[in-house]
């Protein structure tokens, strides 16, 4: 995965098979994936709860989808940056744990502060500031993983990741289902000290021998300095047909209609199902176990298959499913709906990283290249949600999952030109 030398200017980057995986670093793998684990759980509550919350002050689907995308676009401005520091730290005694830490600890605040408010200006400084600070660590904790585990093993690790990231999405139901509508504030207090107690414990068994831990070549490696966030992104991006921009596309698609399904999800079981605010909110979770079931099968099968195909198919069952649940606008239609859609995503969120990182040209900026899959799904959380609300709007509640099927379409017509473009045998 990383070359000796930069590529010639004006070249466009091709992805590339992994280096032959040796034993992976399943220690290590535990603890990231607790700590992704810690900062998904805050981000599912609040996907969840946050647009209810919002209902209070605004009756349009599209403006609540528009404020919930808008929370995701802070780290299209914070991500590069920190992503490149993160990259500097990467290669000290630290490691990139500085950055996870201080953040999760000043998240918590605001998020905290969520149920206390009582106006829309005070809700909005909380929703505000709990983005802004949330999205400019995210990154930076998923990059936690390349400085472990050996490029060949990454794509088996995500899968492990991935896995963890869905039991958040268990937990936030849990706590939606038994806690909401009991106590709004106990309910908003408990995903924030998980994330504390739980990050705490991933830098204590890791972060604290990341000199010991980190990998040998990131020390050795070579290859083209960068200077500025800035020059990795127009390396990057140097032509319309690099294959990264390419891919950044595909992830902006299929991350927008995945967060508007999040972010309305529990409008539309309290609208068209007849459930309570709790109840909508536990919609999420047989897909959820679906997809801790079938994520690390999908992993290894994605290392057969190639990147780009398995996500192409991913997007194909995600369609089906939307089509499902809107031919049984029923609890156990939305349930259906809700596997087969998560199973879909499961195939995407396996591989866009991972792809994206066999694009980079140096594992010293990786953190970086993390920061582009930032920026293209957090571009297609912020306008996804409010795409689909507007939809919402000019048709009906009963037609969301129609409307996200026909938007999801256009995200599988841009991972087959993409599959037509960067060959299979250069992905897999």
């Amino acid at each position: 995965m990383v070359p000796t030398s930069p590529p010639a200017p004006g070249a466009a980057t091709t992805p590339h098979r992994p280096a032959p995986a040796g034993p992976m670093n399943r220690s290590a793998v535990l603890w990231v994936t607790l700590a992704v684990f810690a900062q998904e759980a805050v981000w599912n509550f609040y996907d969840a709860q946050v647009p209810e919350q919002l209902r209070h002050y605004f009756s349009s689907a599209g403006v609540i989808g528009l404020i919930m995308g808008l929370d995701h676009s802070w780290g299209i401005f914070t991500q590069p940056a920190v992503g490149f520091y993160s990259d500097k730290l990467a290669r000290r005694r630290t490691g990139r744990w500085p950055i996870v830490l201080l953040g999760a600890a000043l998240a918590t605040v605001p998020f905290a502060l969520i149920p206390w408010a009582t106006s829309l200006p005070a809700l909005m400084v909380c929703v505000v500031g709990f983005a802004a600070i949330a999205n400019a660590f995210k990154g930076v904790t998923e990059t936690l993983i390349s400085d472990y585990v050996t490029p060949g093993n990454r794509s088996k690790a995500q899968g492990f990741i991935k896995a963890g990231v869905s039991l958040t999405i268990v937990v936030s139901s849990l706590i939606s289902l038994l806690v909401v509508d009991h106590s709004l504030h106990l309910a908003f207090a408990i995903p924030p000290a998980l994330m504390l107690i739980m990050l705490g414990l991933s830098w204590a068994f890791l972060g604290r021998h990341h000199r010991d831990a980190v990998l040998p070549q990131e020390h050795a490696d070579q290859s083209q300095e960068f200077t500025s966030p800035r020059a990795v992104l127009k390396d990057a991006l140097r032509s319309p047909s690099s294959p990264t921009l390419l891919l950044m596309i595909g992830i902006f698609c299929f991350a927008g209609m995945w967060s508007a399904l999040r972010s309305l999800m529990t409008p539309y079981g309290t609208q068209v199902l007849g459930l309570t605010r709790g109840d909508a909110g536990g919609l999420a979770l047989p897909g959820a176990v679906a997809f801790l079931i079938c994520v690390l099968p999908i992993a290894y099968l994605s290392n057969r298959l190639g990147q780009l195909r398995a996500m192409r198919h991913g997007v194909a069952l995600f369609i089906a499913g939307l089509l499902a649940g809107f031919a049984m606008p029923n609890v156990p239609g939305t349930i259906v709906s809700m596997v087969l859609s998560s199973l879909g995503y499961a195939s995407f969120a396996v591989n866009a990283l991972v792809a994206l990182w066999n694009l980079a040209p140096a594992q010293k900026v990786l953190g970086t290249y993390t920061a582009l899959y930032t920026i293209a799904s957090a571009s297609g959380m912020a306008l996804g949600p409010a795409i689909l609300g507007t939809s919402i709007d000019l048709t009906s509640w009963r037609y969301m999952l129609l409307n996200a099927a026909v938007f999801a379409a256009v995200t599988f017509a841009v991972f087959t030109r993409m599959a037509r473009s960067i060959p299979h045998s250069t992905t897999a």
